[in-house]
């Protein structure tokens, strides 16, 4: 259950991404993708690291998502960032 509620918080924030430039890898899907997989693991990585069980759900499993979908955002803006300046120094 627990897996849901981040898959589902991921989501919720990443329909915040159309406030930013579209400097996302792969633009909206890959912010997407971004939110998603960082919410998942970051929340499994928190739950391994107390030994919480997946079937546990509370308001601080959906709080889990908020970090994980930070850096996933964080990770994937990186890459778009970065393939953008070789666009253009290639150029």
């Amino acid at each position: 259950m627990a897996l849901l509620v981040w898959f589902t918080m991921g989501i919720a924030l990443w329909h915040f991404t159309v406030f930013l430039p579209d400097r996302f890898w792969q633009g909206i899907v890959g912010a997407f993708l971004g939110s998603v997989i960082g919410s998942l693991v970051f929340g499994s990585l928190v739950f391994a690291a107390t030994g919480s069980g997946l079937g546990s759900t509370d308001v601080g499993t959906a709080l889990l998502a908020f970090p994980g979908v930070a850096a996933g955002l964080s990770v994937v803006w990186a890459i778009g960032v970065r393939q953008e300046r070789q666009q253009a120094y290639d150029a």
